[in-house]
């Protein structure tokens, strides 16, 4: 009998250590779930040089080859190829197929793995079905592969296997993933034309002020033989003048106050500044609140419909939020209900969620059906963000419109005004 010392969470999503006596590491496993625990992480405890004298090195790696499989990662990192969202959706919901159908967990692996062509994900899907043949949950396989999937999808994927739904499980994942990727798709579709418009109107300034206004300014000089520009058209050259000098500087500023914004928001604290910049910017601000507090609802309710307890399901939320703002507001919440609080009053203490989602919060809790209520908030939500992108739209485009003619038009103007004093000076 060997000892072998674990890592694993209980049901409450709390984590434990200890150490266990087996005989080899399937055993071990298999003992650990048996006490209501999910492993994370088995190793043997065994000294070195002993494992090395009873068996060469070559035996010592056969015990522990499992647990290998258990916390492997892909074994050369692929330059430039990534599994897209869309991959990973059309996985799970073909996954969900299979399972349903009733064939067995790695031959549902097995088979998707031939026919899958991004090579990531198909060397990801090979290294997870070995896993399973060696004593390894769906689970831990899938939390071998971090980059690929995220804390959401290996919990609900534990959830399922516990409660015996996992092909349900995977379908409401599957669900989620394409309501999720619908949103984003919608988002950035409407979002697509007023960029690509304010891009080639600012192109289109840029070349009229460094190119065209200087060589206007020489005819001007020329004819004119000192006389004085009109106001506008002195502010007009001004501004070319100070484009045309600083341009080679400007640009790099430009691009430095980006990266350095992408850097703060790489710490906790930036991030929480960035992110709260985000949700009170005109225009965009109350279309981006709407979109986290859907995903929010979403994935709690999602997450607490396949039986993922609500501490485990809140901190899930809390680190795939995508917004520190939310995911601040999310883990008072969690605190609360840990002390053994309602969540709607800590949902409404925090001051992010509107007074609809803490009404709806409250009435889910009250008739029992929280996971149920928070579906058709998000629900709610989703059509919310689709009336506000449609709206944003309709507002965004007369707005570049105006923008450009009024621009445009000062331009032209600017330039005009001394033509008509040459013209009357030559008459």
């Amino acid at each position: 009998m060997a000892k072998y010392h674990f890592v694993a969470l209980d049901s409450r999503g709390q984590e434990t250590k200890g150490e266990i006596e087996a005989s080899d590491q399937t055993s071990a496993l298999s003992r650990i779930r048996e006490k209501g625990l999910f492993p994370t992480n088995v190793t043997e405890v065994t000294p070195k040089a002993a494992t090395t004298k009873k068996s060469g090195g070559s035996k010592g790696k056969g015990k522990s080859g499992s647990n290998d499989l258990l916390k492997k990662e892909l074994k050369m990192p692929k330059l430039f190829v990534k599994v897209k969202p869309k991959e990973l959706m059309v996985f799970t919901r073909q996954l969900a197929t299979l399972v349903d159908a009733g064939l067995p967990l790695v031959r549902c692996l097995q088979v998707l793995e031939r026919q899958e062509k991004n090579p990531l994900l198909k060397e990801s899907l090979g290294t997870m079905a070995e896993a399973i043949q060696t004593g390894s949950t769906f689970a831990e396989s899938l939390a071998a592969h971090p980059k690929l999937f995220n804390k959401l999808y290996v919990n609900m994927a534990k959830a399922g296997e516990v409660g015996g739904v996992l092909d349900q499980v995977l379908i409401r994942l599957a669900e989620f993933m394409e309501k999720a990727q619908k949103i984003k798709n919608k988002v950035v579709s409407a979002m697509v034309y007023p960029i690509v418009v304010m891009f080639m109107a600012v192109g289109i300034l840029v070349f009229l002020m460094v190119v065209i206004i200087p060589k206007f300014q020489q005819i001007f000089n020329d004819l004119l033989q000192g006389q004085p520009l009109p106001g506008l058209t002195q502010f007009v050259m001004a501004i070319s003048a100070g484009m045309t000098e600083h341009l080679l500087t400007v640009i790099p500023v430009i691009f430095g106050l980006y990266f350095g914004i992408k850097l703060l928001a790489k710490t906790k604290k930036g991030a929480g500044i960035v992110d709260r910049i985000k949700l009170n910017v005109p225009l965009f601000g109350n279309l981006i609140r709407k979109t986290v507090i859907g995903r929010f609802c979403r994935t709690l309710g999602t997450l607490m419909s396949s039986g993922v307890p609500v501490l485990q399901a809140l901190n899930i939320v809390r680190d795939t939020s995508g917004n520190e703002v939310i995911a601040k507001a999310v883990n008072s919440i969690h605190d609360a209900v840990k002390e053994g609080e309602n969540m709607a009053p800590p949902i409404e203490a925090t001051g992010v969620f509107p007074p609809m989602v803490v009404s709806m919060v409250q009435v889910g809790e009250e008739t029992g059906e929280l996971p149920e209520m928070l579906t058709k908030i998000a629900d709610n939500y989703d059509d919310e963000v689709d009336n506000a992108v449609a709206g944003l739209t309709s507002v965004i485009e007369p707005l570049l419109i105006v923008f450009l003619a009024v621009v445009v038009g000062t331009i032209v103007i600017a330039l005009f005004l001394p033509l008509i004093s040459i013209i009357g000076n030559l008459s």
